[in-house]
């Protein structure tokens, strides 16, 4: 269980923390492609309108820093099951 817990915290927690520390820009592409599939799904429904924004890049920072903090967890979970 302990590679288990090791293998899956340092993912967690790198993939985590990079959307809530913004690196890349990874947080506003994934705001600007939800926009975009909004935008599609309305197009196909017949709706010429503009697309209202739900997602805002704040709230997947906010996410990722929650995915961080659960990998932080499973790491030391797992440090602690060695032990």
């Amino acid at each position: 269980m302990a590679i288990v817990l090791l293998t899956a915290g340092p993912i967690t927690l790198v993939g985590g923390g990079r959307l809530a520390l913004n690196v890349r820009g990874s947080a506003t592409s994934l705001a600007r492609r939800a926009e975009a599939n909004a935008e599609l799904r309305r197009h196909s429904r017949g709706d010429l309108g503009s697309a209202p924004q739900r997602a805002p890049a704040g709230l997947f920072r906010a996410g990722g820093a929650v995915l961080a903090l659960c990998g932080a967890v499973l790491t030391l979970g797992g440090v602690i099951e060695l032990l």
